[in-house]
């Protein structure tokens, strides 16, 4: 199976936005340049903040103003990134990202919501995809129904994408994107919990709506920071019957044998930031993994015994995907690569996005103009799909 060929999505999270003005500005001023700087048609994975949707609900022309921006600017748009509810440019978003959870009324409306705006954004003949939280966050304390809440709210979202399918003709999916040190981390933890998604789905006569409509978003550096094998966890989701609807082209940072490399720790210290959440795993000599729950000073200078003899760190920051190395600091391309290969071989053809959303909180001497270092992530990433790069 070839790639899909709809133009490659690059997610718009990256720019702040939280009215339809501000969304068309960032599209304006960063976005309608990237088709002359790669010299391809892009799509842009709109982030459509929960404030955003109220005010289209509420004033039908924003849709049209939003669709018009698009079209003039020679961009399509078949994906939504509906993970981040609120600001995702506040002074401190770190685990709020995870709220609504999927327990939550109102992440089940804002994401009907997102889906119904979606059509009215693609280009006619495609499908439609929404990126989402992969149903809330483990540090966070739940009620002993939370699994059976998020499967009831997840079967409500199904049965309302289905409606409109027969409204529209058109297919929205949605992606659970796991993440580490979510309720969904693991590939395994992925397959069991949609094991019991089904089994729920069946008995209430909703299987096939809910295996059409809900999936996963495999984002490729959440699963390298888990310290995967990403061909394996591909095709045991492929295996277990969960279609990947998005893959999100993403790269980590990864520091080997980290006790030794005190330049490397120094170089990571200066990663550390207040906005987003930088979940950092180590693994040990005999396979085992530990976790700590963010980026800091005191994982860098003073790691617990278990993360001092550690033969390697890997760090949910998401970087520039072209990047093999970030100063002495390596990346997981390398696992990008192996994950786009066992792509390729899938029997339907995921929605591809680049998803480098941290540029506003690189270290400076990492920060290239925005619109030029998002046009090498392109570029770059298109050399992977056609098999070019090396």
């Amino acid at each position: 199976m070839s790639f899909s060929t709809l133009p490659l999505s690059y997610c718009t999270n990256v720019h702040p936005g939280l009215s339809v003005d501000e969304v068309v500005a960032g599209l304006e001023r960063y976005t309608a340049k990237l088709p002359a700087a790669t010299g391809r048609q892009v799509a842009a994975g709109l982030w459509l903040a929960a404030s955003v949707i109220s005010e289209i609900e509420s004033e039908t022309a924003k849709l049209d103003q939003l669709a018009t921006t698009l079209r003039r600017s020679d961009l399509v748009c078949y994906t939504l990134n509906t993970f981040p509810y609120g600001n995702f440019h506040g002074d401190r978003v770190k685990e709020q990202v995870y709220l609504p959870d999927w327990t939550s009324p109102d992440r089940l409306h804002y994401t009907l919501a997102c889906a119904r705006v979606l059509p009215h954004l693609m280009p006619p003949g495609t499908e439609g995809s929404l990126s989402t939280v992969p149903l809330g966050y483990k540090g966070f304390q739940h009620p002993a129904t939370f699994r059976q809440d998020c499967i009831a709210n997840l079967l409500r979202l199904a049965s309302g994408l289905n409606d409109l399918h027969d409204d529209t003709g058109i297919v929205v999916r949605l992606a659970i994107e796991p993440e580490p040190m979510c309720v969904l981390e693991t590939t395994a933890e992925t397959v069991a919990f949609f094991t019991e998604l089904w089994a729920a789905a069946d008995e209430e006569g909703q299987l096939a709506i809910a295996q059409r409509h809900l999936g996963v978003c495999y984002d490729v550096c959440h699963q390298s920071v888990e310290f995967e094998d990403v061909a394996v966890s591909i095709a045991r989701l492929q295996a277990a019957g969960i279609r990947i609807n998005k893959v999100h082209i993403t790269c980590a940072l990864r520091l080997p044998t980290p006790a030794d490399n005190a330049i490397g720790r120094a170089a990571l210290a200066h990663f550390a930031e207040p906005r987003y959440l930088h979940q950092t795993l180590a693994r040990a000599a005999d396979g085992a993994i530990h976790r700590h729950p963010d980026l800091d000073a005191t994982v860098c200078n003073t790691p617990s015994a278990e993360f001092a003899a550690a033969d390697e760190w890997r760090i949910h920051y998401h970087v520039p995907v072209n990047a093999e190395t970030v100063g002495p600091l390596l990346t997981t391309r390398d696992d990008l690569r192996s994950a786009l290969a066992a792509v390729r071989q899938l029997p339907y053809a995921p929605h591809l996005e680049v998803e480098t959303y941290t540029w506003g909180v690189l270290p400076g001497e990492q920060k290239p103009d925005l619109v030029a270092g998002l046009a090498a992530e392109l570029n770059a990433t298109r050399e992977l799909l056609d098999g070019t790069a090396v």
